[in-house]
């Protein structure tokens, strides 16, 4: 059967090779095409503003602020609209096209620079530049593993240039990066050090992302989380931009509304700014491939973010809303930017609509980020001291669909009473209502937050590594088994090698963009593993 897409930057892909018919995502051979050609025009953007760099030119904030939103729009169960895809292509190729005029010197530069088009001659263009058709695998295996880093990176980023913050040096590094993925040139080492380089400046992203939050809405901090609802009308915000909760908040005050967050959004919480808002009162469901199921039971509306959404039943669809690099086809986008979003027609609608039906009740707790543990630190190190805590296990990453992912509740529930699991991330769904108690009071599930906040712990690694004064990260009692879906999961993946931590296990499954040779060199220089049986892992791992 003739290839009407291909696709592979998920953990769900089809076969474990690559979706070719339509995304197990959802997204349509035309939408798949048209991301391709978005990611192209951007790696032509990137190769134009490094130039410009090279000749001591500046390169405007708004071009940064470019790539990243169009490498975003690109990550999975994000945009599934082709009108706004098809839009952000032509508004790009405006963009490029001014950056061109800029440089001085034109020669030599590739065909992703050099093209542009009207719309109607995009798909044709697209069915040319989806992932690199070459005869060496390798080279095609580490483009995309770069690329998809990347896509993580940009998505971080993102969200610290809503909050003010900027880093012109990952910016640069970015765009650089994207004009040296269209170099025929460079060989598989110097691709390999480019992707643990991309890691490097993972981290970079991160600790801006981190700092962005911190200083915006303070530190997190040890919270209990309802999950109860009450009898006011609601909205439910998912996703991860925590700008868009503070206006969305900000705009509910006195309206009779309450708000609920959802998936990658339930670590708003944990900031102590959001906690003087009375209507802000719980997290409702679980993690995002749930959401048909907790959307239709919600009955209010609900304002999607960032990515992680699924397209909607019909029974909803009127009431979903999306913001900034998200889009669906058929239900409304928020215009604005992060210094005003009108939300009036989403308060309007719920107050119309009746009260959430409750799904469960109780609570749960988190808010254990890198300031937090810190604070805690004696007793932590006490508790290691004296055997209390035998290990930690960083159970960080993504949440899934596949029946396999119920790997991670049995391995929570399997692991001996001694060991501590550090999280972040929607993967902690999969364990953090489990109740699996504490140790002389630190609970033995530690939320650091949103997949971003992985920073927070290869930062509690580094502390506990300086208190016990050891030369190699990989001494200290701690191992990885780590869940992974889409590329914000690679740039993670890519900051903790870059860090030197070895002997992460990955899965479900590993990556279907790692050729067998890069897996090699994966497995061979970092120890990376995949899973295998609960049991069997729990020895590996523990001993």
């Amino acid at each position: 059967m003739e290839n009407k897409m291909f696709c592979f930057q998920c953990q769900e892909t089809a076969g474990c090779k690559g979706c070719t018919q339509a995304g197990v995502c959802g997204k349509t051979p035309d939408v798949a095409g048209l991301q391709d050609l978005l990611v192209y025009v951007t790696k032509g953007i990137g190769e134009i503003a490094a130039k410009l760099r090279g000749e001591s030119r500046d390169v405007p904030a708004e071009v940064n602020h470019l790539v990243t939103e169009n490498l975003f729009m690109t990550i999975t169960n994000a945009n599934f609209d082709a009108a706004a895809i098809r839009s952000q292509v032509a508004h790009s190729l405006t963009m490029k096209a001014e950056l061109l005029e800029q440089l001085a010197a034109k020669e030599g530069l590739s065909d992703a620079a050099l093209w542009t088009a009207q719309e109607d001659a995009f798909a044709a263009k697209a069915a040319l530049v989806g992932v690199l058709r070459t005869e060496n695998e390798d080279v095609r295996s580490l483009r995309e593993l770069i690329t998809y880093g990347l896509k993580g990176l940009c998505a971080y980023m993102k969200h610290a240039n809503a909050l003010g913050q900027e880093n012109v040096a990952i910016d640069a590094f970015v765009q650089a990066t994207l004009a040296k993925l269209l170099d025929n040139t460079l060989d598989g080492g110097e691709l390999t050090a480019l992707a643990i380089e991309t890691g490097k400046f993972g981290v970079d992203g991160m600790a801006l992302l981190d700092k962005a939050n911190t200083t915006a809405y303070g530190n997190p901090e040890i919270t209990k989380v309802a999950l109860g609802v009450r009898k006011n009308p609601g909205i439910l915000i998912s996703g991860h931009d925590l700008r868009d909760l503070e206006m969305l908040l900000e705009q509910t005050q006195d309206t009779g509304v309450d708000v609920y967050t959802h998936g990658e959004m339930l670590p708003a919480h944990y900031y102590p700014a959001f906690k003087k808002y009375p209507n802000f009162v719980g997290n409702y469901g679980n993690s995002w491939w749930k959401q048909k199921e907790e959307f239709e039971a919600f009955h209010g509306p609900i304002l999607m973010t960032t990515n992680c959404v699924v397209l909607p039943k019909a029974s909803y669809q009127d009431r979903l809303f999306t913001a900034n690099a998200v889009g669906v086809s058929g239900c409304k986008h928020i215009e604005g930017d992060s210094s005003h979003k009108d939300f009036s027609e989403i308060i309007e609608l719920a107050k119309s609509c009746p009260a959430p039906a409750e799904l469960e009740q109780g609570e749960l707790i988190g808010g254990f980020a890198h300031a937090q543990v810190f604070a805690l630190a004696d007793k932590v190190v006490e508790a290691v001291k004296s055997g209390a805590i035998k290990k930690f296990v960083v159970m960080a990453g993504c949440d899934g669909r596949i029946k396999s992912r119920d790997y991670y509740t049995e391995f929570a529930k399997a692991l001996p009473k001694d060991t501590v699991i550090l999280t972040a991330g929607c993967a902690k769904y999969r364990y953090i209502k489990l109740g699996l108690g504490d140790i002389g009071g630190i609970p033995r599930v530690l939320d650091a937050g949103q997949c971003n906040d992985s920073y927070s712990l290869a930062l509690i690694a580094l502390k506990l590594k300086e208190i016990f004064g050891l030369a190699d990260i990989n001494e200290l009692p701690i191992v990885y088994n780590i869940a992974w879906y889409e590329q914000k999961a690679v740039i993670v993946l890519l900051a903790l090698l870059s860090l030197g931590v070895k002997n992460i296990h990955l899965g479900p499954t590993l990556p279907a963009f790692l050729s067998p040779n890069v897996a090699k060199v994966l497995v061979d220089s970092f120890g990376i593993g995949g899973i295998s049986d609960v049991a069997s892992d729990i020895k590996a791992m523990l001993g």
